[in-house]
């Protein structure tokens, strides 16, 4: 992707599961790294083993179970589970570049999970006064399919999202997903999809260009 277009970030792919300090640091070196023009834009497709993470919005109370690690992420929101079978995809942008329009970037990368689901036959959605990409489960409850939390420093944001692939979906039961109780938590596979983790990762890939579009300082100042 890199080499179609040198300005695109790069397309970074982790195999196996990556320890969440690990990402934390690697994510904080290359922000600053961005921020100081000696490393460029990185978009980060990974797995972490079971765990929990805290946003700066968390409350304690929303800490059930406490069966997995639980981190301080640095980011917006409340208690995220991440685990084997859930791609997170780090974004690491210099909105410098594309706006400085901090509230059109989270929606630009709403818009992103949506189209991308869109090609694996989820009708997903925004849905308004909630953090998240929610959808119509099995039995027609509108359920949560992907997260979203991102923070943004020096013009640099970090952090990003999460679609459930193929997760345990008990392990959600350790908390309260992004403080939200009374809507269930679903996947591509519990809804009967058989798309892959590649399959996932061909339709963020095949959806970037749109996202970027959507951060261009043009697209702001017209919105």
């Amino acid at each position: 992707m890199t080499a179609a277009n040198p300005r695109a970030p790069e397309w970074q792919a982790s195999p196996g599961l990556t320890p969440y300090p690990e990402a934390l640091a690697s994510m904080e070196e290359r922000a600053a790294a961005i921020h100081a023009g000696t490393a460029g834009e990185r978009i980060w497709l990974l797995e972490h083993p079971p765990l929990y993470t805290a946003g700066t919005s968390a409350d304690p109370a929303e800490l059930i179970d406490q069966r997995f690690p639980v981190y301080d992420a640095g980011r917006g929101g409340r208690y995220t589970y991440h685990g084997p079978g859930q791609r997170v995809a780090y974004i690491q942008l210099d909105l410098t570049q594309h706006g400085r329009d901090v509230r059109n970037f989270v929606h630009a990368v709403e818009g992103w999970v949506i189209d991308a689901l869109a090609l694996l036959d989820v009708a997903a959605r925004r849905a308004p006064g909630r953090i998240g990409i929610w959808c119509d489960d099995q039995q027609g409850r509108e359920a949560k399919i992907g997260a979203i939390g991102v923070r943004v420093r020096r013009w640099v944001t970090l952090h990003g999202l999460s679609i459930n692939v193929a997760p345990d979906l008990s392990h959600f039961g350790g908390i309260v997903p992004c403080g939200i109780a009374e809507f269930p938590v679903t996947s591509l596979e519990a809804l009967g999809k058989t798309a892959r983790m590649a399959d996932v990762d061909a339709a963020l890939a095949a959806k970037l260009p749109s996202f970027l579009g959507a951060l261009s300082p043009a697209r702001n100042h017209l919105s």
